[in-house]
């Protein structure tokens, strides 16, 4: 979803569906975060952020009203809402699609961008969906923490691919085969054009579940970039898809989410390497022990 006056979070893919727009007062709210993460969970799909007030987009379809209500409940807060008829939401987000640049290591633009390549990767995406493009705090933190991670020849587990950038990447930095993985079919063909636009040979992409590649797979490095409650479900399958000394690279965290992910990181049989963080999202970078 592009917006006009505020920052969009992410995206919402064309659709031929109503979308119900929320309009939620949070001016300088210092639970913002904690608020976009909880109506994620509770299926809101996108959002546009203000200064005075917060936009939430869901679809019919997808409206959990109880789950919606509960969320805004407990923050003390009310949504006014009004029914916007279909549209397609990505020819209006590629008007504002800018490219992200992260130090002279990593550019993600979109294939009508002829910038000039002033840094060492470029990564070509079609720009239907902002959230895994580097505009999000957590696909940026990943990207700028996998510069510091030797890809050389090694085998990665994409584990929540969403547009395939991070596999991108990893295969850019020489890994020698990627598994990347998304149960959501509009990620899982966005990820499969944009492996063909960045010319990339040793990515396999699927919907298959996590579970199908335990005892089939073993992985050098797992970069997840998903959210908490997939993150402390699996991390002891993660743990297990993983070689001896193995790297997990994880995000889609807040801050206050550390102290509890690091536990079931370490509980699980990982050391926790570093932690970085940009504007209250988090990656944590561990080892397997």
């Amino acid at each position: 979803m592009a917006a006009s006056s505020g920052a969009a979070i992410f995206t919402i893919k064309f659709s031929t569906l109503n979308y119900y727009q929320l309009t939620i007062p949070s001016a300088v709210s210092e639970n913002r975060d904690l608020l976009i993460a909880a109506l994620t969970e509770a299926g809101i799909e996108g959002f546009e952020e203000h200064a005075t007030h917060l936009i939430a987009f869901v679809s019919e379809a997808d409206y959990k009203e109880a789950e919606i209500n509960a969320v805004l409940n407990e923050s003390g807060l009310k949504a006014d809402m009004e029914t916007i008829a279909p549209r397609n939401w990505n020819a209006e987000w590629e008007a504002d699609f800018e490219p992200v640049i992260i130090g002279d290591f990593c550019t993600i633009r979109a294939h009508f961008h002829a910038i000039p390549a002033s840094t060492k990767y470029d990564i070509v995406i079609t720009p239907k969906m902002s959230f895994g493009t580097g505009h999000h705090a957590t696909t940026h933190l990943m990207v700028a923490q996998m510069e510091e991670i030797d890809f050389n020849n090694k085998s990665v587990f994409d584990f929540g691919t969403g547009t395939g950038v991070l596999a991108i990447l990893a295969e850019k930095l020489g890994a020698r085969k990627v598994v990347a993985i998304d149960n959501d079919e509009w990620s899982y063909e966005n990820t499969k054009e944009n492996i063909q636009l960045n010319n990339c040979n040793h990515i396999d992409v699927s919907m298959d579940g996590i579970e199908t590649l335990t005892g089939k797979h073993s992985f050098d490095i797992v970069l997840a970039n998903i959210n908490r409650h997939i993150l402390l479900n699996y991390m002891e399958t993660m743990h297990g898809l993983l070689s001896a000394n193995g790297t997990l690279l994880m995000s889609g965290l807040l801050s206050e989410d550390e102290t509890m992910v690091s536990k079931s990181a370490i509980d699980a049989g990982f050391t926790i390497r570093k932690v970085n963080t940009r504007n209250n999202w988090i990656t944590i970078l561990c080892k397997k022990s």
